[in-house]
């Protein structure tokens, strides 16, 4: 039989459950079943609680029986048989339309709201829900969500609204060199390597190399085996294989991958050229932040300076160690931070930051170098740099 909103609400008010001031719209996301060819079973939402109602001729008040009925819709299911108020016994049926009804009230703990989410959902790590619920892509009851820590129930309507994945087919960077391993691109200043988590709404390089690699194609970065701040320009290499992934992972690791940038200064280092051996670590005042710190990580950069005009020096740096803002850390530290560093200097149009060469090994036995041509905004204050100073 078809049973209504209006049913459910009689047999809600004969169990005294609801009374004469509820109606028929209290009631939803109503669900019928036929757990067997002989009864029926529904469930439905009253005042934010779940309940169940079983039509079955056959049960004879038998709560195991039910149960078992119950457990067919939600195997997982634990609450109370509402027992019958109009008799003395404790009697569960009580008719309906000529027919035995059974209500049975679910309850729930209240878990949060993250939790929740990732335990409907696990496809989607918890992590990933909470930075969806901060971007109010979640709603509870018809209302965003709180926060992550909100509490709910089975019987709470949570309504999920992810925005479709941004297109990026149509962006691109310039490409340096590809094979059947690598690609090696010119990433411009702005441009993000990887983004920082699940929800991305910019293009970065990694969405640019998930059109050439295998590896990594379930993160937010495919191919990526080692990074440029979003400020840097210029050589990143990419891994097309898992395979190539390893052979280019091990090298940064291993410090075996020959890095070298070109940067202006403000202010010229007193010697003209010197290793920098000073430690990294993060800066507890801003956490986001680096800086030259005696118990923090080795850090090793070899630098030279190539010209001098004026306040500004033209410097090539040979990083040894791949700190986090290695090198804006260290010429910081000598008093000539980069020019256009705006974390760690004066800002500017840009980070006067190059990757401009990378030398490593691609394949067994195929060692490689790869360079990004100098940008031309570095001319303006050095009109002499040109694009084919591979010595440096």
């Amino acid at each position: 039989m078809k049973v209504t909103s209006s049913d459910l609400l009689a047999i809600l008010r004969r169990f005294t459950v609801a009374d004469d001031s509820n109606v028929p719209r209290h009631i939803d996301q109503v669900k019928q079943t036929h757990p067997s060819t002989i009864n029926q079973l529904v469930q439905f939402r009253f005042n934010r609680q779940h309940f169940f109602v079983l039509f079955d001729e056959t049960a004879e008040d038998s709560a195991s029986y039910i149960m078992q009925q119950i457990y067919t819709a939600k195997s997982d299911a634990e609450g109370v048989i509402v027992e019958n108020p109009t008799s003395d016994l404790t009697t569960y049926g009580l008719p309906f339309k000529g027919k035995d009804a059974y209500l049975f009230q679910l309850t729930s703990d209240k878990k949060r709201l993250d939790i929740l989410l990732a335990e409907r959902r696990p496809e989607i790590s918890r992590s990933t829900w909470q930075k969806h619920i901060k971007a109010g892509h979640v709603a509870v009851n018809n209302t965003p969500a709180k926060n992550t820590k909100q509490e709910v129930t089975d019987a709470d309507h949570i309504a999920i609204n992810i925005p479709d994945s941004t297109d990026f087919s149509v962006h691109e960077l310039p490409i340096i060199y590809l094979d059947d391993d690598v690609i090696v691109v010119n990433k411009p200043a702005g441009v993000l390597t990887h983004s920082k988590g699940a929800l991305n709404d910019e293009f970065t390089v990694a969405e640019f190399f998930r059109r050439y690699t295998t590896v990594g194609l379930d993160t937010n970065r495919p191919g990526i085996v080692h990074r440029l701040d979003r400020d840097t320009s210029g050589v990143i290499i990419g891994a097309r294989t898992p395979e190539s992934f390893a052979i280019l992972k091990s090298q940064f690791a291993d410090r075996k991958a020959k890095k070298h940038y070109i940067a202006i200064t403000d202010g010229t280092p007193k010697q003209m050229e010197a290793t920098i051996d000073i430690p990294i670590g993060r800066n507890p005042s801003a956490p986001s932040t680096f800086r030259a710190d005696s118990k923090g990580k080795p850090a090793v950069t070899d630098y030279e300076v190539l010209d001098i005009a004026g306040s500004k020096a033209l410097v090539a740096l040979h990083p040894h160690t791949g700190r986090t803002h290695q090198l804006r850390v260290h010429l910081q530290h000598l008093g000539t931070p980069i020019t256009g560093d705006r974390v760690y200097g004066k800002a500017a149009d840009r980070l006067y930051l190059h990757a401009y060469k990378l030398e490593l090994t691609t394949a067994p036995e195929k060692r490689q170098t790869f360079i990004a041509p100098v940008p031309e905004s570095f001319q303006k204050f050095f009109p002499e740099v040109y694009n084919d100073v591979a010595d440096i």
